[in-house]
């Protein structure tokens, strides 16, 4: 392991154990009913004050579901991309082994995304027109947001040598994953924590990922 992976895999690791220490928090500190139905949450005097602080705001809201459906959509390109290395090569072998990376980061984000609308941790803040409680711990697109859009920050400016490009294409990535994130709490459909929980956990995978794809470059 070189010393680049290692300061990867190691950042992987401190977000990873930050992101259980938050959970444990949320689960056990200052938990209090303030949730809509009287549902429970972790830390409730910092997100109560932060909630009270963010109302919900609609047009954020829907501006950030188009960003998440922007980061799937940005997810297929490079599964289409994958498909079309194997089609051309006609061997799993043609396929990039970062490509393959890249697909075990869509599953590891995905079943994190599934473990805990199975193992609520707390419920979002609003409950909006026709819908019901919905899980809220981390916040699933600020995890898309970080996980898809940082890796496919990384693997364009992995493939491409002009520097102009690639300084173009990291101010566009940062630009997305930041306005996502921002405009997720803004919106006021997520705990405070709920922004923070996917911010580290989203992080965690993230860097993981980096740290292997260089081992391999």
């Amino acid at each position: 392991m070189n010393k680049k992976q290692g300061v990867f895999f190691c950042a992987a690791l401190v977000c990873l154990v930050l992101f259980a220490l938050l959970t444990v928090v949320v689960l056990t500190v200052d938990v209090d009913a303030i949730g809509p139905e009287g549902s429970s949450i972790g830390l409730s005097s910092l997100n109560s004050k932060m909630h009270d602080a963010i109302p919900y705001n609609q047009f954020l809201y829907e501006m950030t579901e188009l960003l998440g459906m922007l980061a799937l959509l940005i997810a297929v390109a490079f599964a289409l991309f994958g498909a079309v290395q194997l089609i051309r090569g006609r061997s799993f072998k043609a396929v990039d082994k970062d490509i393959y990376l890249l697909a075990a980061l869509y599953v590891v984000a995905a079943a994190s995304y599934v473990f805990f609308e199975i193992i609520v941790v707390n419920y979002r803040p609003v409950i909006l027109v026709g819908e019901e409680l919905e899980a809220s711990f981390p916040s699933s697109h600020t995890l898309l947001a970080v996980t898809f859009i940082g890796s496919a920050m990384y693997q364009i400016l992995r493939r491409i040598k002009r520097a102009a490009i690639k300084y173009s294409i990291f101010s566009l990535g940062s630009l997305f994953m930041t306005v996502t994130v921002i405009g997720r709490l803004l919106c006021g459909v997520h705990w405070f924590t709920d922004i923070l929980g996917g911010l580290l956990l989203g992080a965690a995978i993230l860097f993981a990922y980096i740290g292997a794809c260089e081992k391999i470059r």
